[in-house]
């Protein structure tokens, strides 16, 4: 399966624009707002988000964050952890120390306290001892009917460890690189769910961000190869988030495109036809999130694709 109907998410209690991200995440950007009222913005954007979720029948789990350790991004779970249809978690290693403290042995045992079971762990986080990193479905857009995970490479994706990654849940890599224009320099894009999702019949992905042009064609071949509709945005639009994006499903198996309201706001008419062929879109203003994490709507949701007990 492609889509799931559960959902893993953390609700922040220290949320901030976290400086050790900052470094490569070029989406970031400091609010002049006292901390508390960042956080209190931030909490109030994700209950609205979990609201409209489970407005339409998503199974939305929700983990409250912890005071200690200070992790300013434990919104952004998918980073970290994968839950995938054979009952394996993946535990993937973190580019920023202070993100490394967001891996919680607890939040398995909430898993399993919701019905699903948890056959084995595959951790990949000695590598941070290396200095390799690999961010889970942010660095990796996992097509999972068609058993093919796209990466981008980056500080945060580490080619070897990518392989190791797709050799492991017997993924086909397609591996490329993705740049996006920062003073006028083209500098990496730190993970490839911010220029791409993967939806069951479709693609929304900014072919623009792929410099290289035998690279690109090699990408759009594999998803037109596999049947899926390819919705190009433009990497302006990239900037507001319209790749980062998640198709999830909701009652009776209705499936939706999440995504945030800048996002939305960011598409064309036409762009909206073609993803509403699909599937109907749900969208919740996540502006403090975005600004201040730069991250957005996909990457605060982590898929739960665990068989039930």
């Amino acid at each position: 399966m492609q889509t799931t109907n559960s959902i893993l998410m953390i609700r922040p209690v220290s949320f901030r624009m976290n400086e050790q991200t900052a470094v490569n995440n070029y989406f970031q950007e400091d609010l002049n707002i006292i901390q508390t009222e960042i956080n209190s913005k931030a909490q109030s954007e994700f209950d609205t988000f979990v609201a409209v979720l489970k407005a339409k029948g998503i199974d939305v789990m929700v983990v409250d964050d912890t005071k200690n350790p200070d992790t300013p991004d434990s919104v952004f779970p998918n980073n970290w952890i994968s839950f995938h249809e054979d009952g394996t978690v993946g535990l993937f290693p973190m580019f920023a120390e202070n993100r490394r403290d967001e891996r919680r042995e607890d939040i398995l045992d909430i898993i399993e306290t919701h019905g699903f079971e948890i056959s084995n762990v595959v951790d990949y986080t000695s590598a941070e001892e290396e200095g390799f990193f690999l961010e889970g479905t942010g660095s990796i857009a996992l097509d999972r009917t068609n058993k093919k995970a796209y990466c981008a490479l980056s500080e945060r994706a580490d080619e070897e460890l990518f392989i190791e990654f797709c050799e492991d849940f017997d993924y086909f890599p397609v591996i490329f690189t993705a740049n996006q224009s920062v003073d006028g320099k083209r500098m990496p894009i730190y993970h490839t769910n911010v220029m791409m999702c993967i939806g069951e019949n479709f693609a929304v992905i900014c072919p623009d961000t792929i410099d290289n042009k035998k690279e690109r064609k090699i990408v759009l071949d594999h998803l037109s190869h596999d049947g899926k509709e390819i919705i190009r945005i433009s990497e302006s639009q990239m900037h507001q988030f319209a790749g980062n994006m998640l198709q999830v499903l909701g009652k009776n198996n209705k499936p939706y495109l999440v995504m945030s309201s800048s996002a939305y706001n960011s598409l064309h008419p036409e762009q909206v036809k073609s993803i509403t062929k699909h599937c109907e879109i749900l969208h919740s203003s996540l502006e403090t999130i975005e600004t201040c994490g730069g991250g957005s709507a996909r990457c605060m949701m982590a898929e739960v694709f665990l068989p039930k007990k």
